[in-house]
């Protein structure tokens, strides 16, 4: 049938919205398919050692043992669902036997299942790889010295790097992070850099580790992440490090990084400055609070403003590849009494770590719900927390999004089989992110997703679209 509109300009109008599309494309890809960290611990350079992630995780796997003896205390302590059910007379020891000889659709329903669950996959994680992503500070955490202190920590920092490549000891991510380039901070921050990276890759014969990344806090300008980005340029031309192997984080810590003078978000301005360096924007917590003017006392990862800053940063980023990191809670859980100590002294300690670990708890479950999916520890009695509220985030909801996904799937693959619409794909794309993201964390495991009915490649595709698509075919 002829159509009122000539085919010559039907294909003029439609070329220049191809041209549009593939533009809009290339800015908006979609999320990475590499596995993105859960957390990052930063720690001052001068203390890091090449075994630092080991021992970490032994005094994490400590921590958890001395304060959450057993997976019945373990809900308590964080009100998993099911928890409320059992009292401090309930025995853990026959509860899980009584749990383990279940068949799988009562263990569904058993109360003891996501603390027994969680509980177990936590200290599988702290025994196996507690630290995931590590950087090494010569900013806060390290403070303003002398710049030949601070020279001789950057060449020792990276030779322990080094010693830990050789020795299988690092973190799958490791990264440092430098001073800003402020005008004041700009000159060490260089240096920081050259003497770190020009002497990792001269110990290592030309080599980097795995998933290395230079951090850059405090940015405000365009003209910070484009310096460093020039300069990475030139370290791989001097080191003969392969072009593009050098890559950046930065850091919201300022009103200025969400909102500039011209009343515009300038996030992905800071993005385009890298020139396809940066692969991660990380809040500051405590800087961007002061930033704000608040006081001291109410500097929390759940305040308005952090949330407001949140939103800000996904409706920017959101689509760009561009990995989100929220910050870190700086209330500590470490009791106040060492060495040999009395029945109260314990249990004033007991509670200390208790009210530190629910805290940092709920702040981790307010990013996930905020969708951010990676955050800061600062501190190896920190991961329990941590790995707690990932895990029991994705698992209190798995059994509902397992059903929700496969209903989904086959009522979607039926519309597009009978020529009908269906046009609700991206509620099928949000089930499938949760899978996503719950098999990243380590929360799931691949025989887990399976239950789905979807194939681990139709998972690691990561497009709801693209396997309607395959299966109409």
């Amino acid at each position: 049938m002829n159509t009122s509109i000539p085919t010559g300009a039907r294909e003029q109008l439609f070329g220049s919205l191809r041209t549009a599309n593939l533009a809009f494309q290339q800015l908006y890809p979609g999320d990475r398919p590499e596995r993105q960290p859960v957390h990052t611990v930063y720690g001052g350079a001068n203390l890091f050692r090449s075994d630092l992630a080991r021992s970490l995780g032994e005094r994490a796997l400590e921590t958890f043992q001395t304060y959450a003896p057993d997976f019945l205390s373990f809900g308590r302590i964080f009100h998993l669902n099911g928890s409320g059910q059992f009292n401090a007379e309930s025995k853990a020891e026959h509860i899980a036997k009584e749990y383990e000889a279940l068949p799988p659709e009562e263990k569904r329903r058993h109360p003891a299942r996501l603390s027994y669950e969680v509980y177990g996959k936590v200290i599988r994680k702290l025994q196996h790889e507690a630290v995931e992503d590590f950087r090494i500070d010569f900013e806060d955490g390290y403070g303003n010295r002398a710049n030949e202190e601070e020279d001789a920590t950057a060449v020792s920092a990276a030779q322990e790097v080094a010693k830990g490549m050789a020795a299988g000891t690092l973190p799958p991510f490791i990264g440092i992070r430098i001073k800003p380039f402020t005008e004041e901070m700009k000159e060490r921050g260089l240096r920081t850099l050259d003497l770190f990276v020009s002497t990792l890759v001269k110990e290592t014969g030309g080599k980097l580790p795995d998933n290395f990344v230079v951090m850059l806090p405090k940015v405000t300008i365009p003209e910070q992440p484009a310096t460093l980005a020039a300069l990475f340029d030139l370290l791989e031309s001097e080191l003969q490090l392969p072009a593009g192997s050098l890559k950046m984080e930065m850091m919201v810590e300022t009103t200025q990084s969400i909102m500039s003078i011209e009343g515009t978000n300038p996030l992905y301005k800071f993005i385009e400055a890298g020139r396809g360096r940066c692969i991660a924007m990380h809040f500051g917590t405590y800087d961007y609070t002061a930033s704000a003017g608040i006081t001291a006392r109410y500097q929390e990862m759940d305040h308005p403003v952090c949330d407001f800053a949140h939103h800000m940063t996904k409706v920017a980023l959101a689509h760009t590849g561009i990995w989100l990191s929220d910050g870190a809670t700086n209330t500590m859980p470490i009791g106040p009494h060492r060495g040999e100590l009395t029945e109260a002294q314990q249990e004033e300690n007991r509670q200390v770590v208790h009210r530190a670990w629910k805290k940092g708890y709920d702040h981790i479950r307010h990013s996930l719900w905020n969708g951010f999916y990676q955050g800061w520890d600062l501190n190896p009695a920190q991961l329990p927390m941590r790995y707690t509220a990932v895990f029991a985030f994705f698992l209190e909801s798995y059994e509902d999004a397992v059903d929700r996904l496969k209903t989904f799937v086959e009522k979607a693959a039926r519309a597009t089989l009978i020529g009908d619409v269906f046009d609700d794909a991206a509620t099928g794309q949000g089930l499938l992110n949760f899978f996503l993201k719950a098999l990243n964390s380590g929360a799931i495991t691949e025989e887990e997703v399976l239950r789905t009915g979807l194939t681990l490649d139709e998972i690691r595709g990561r497009s709801f679209k693209k396997i309607l698509e395959n299966r109409a075919r």
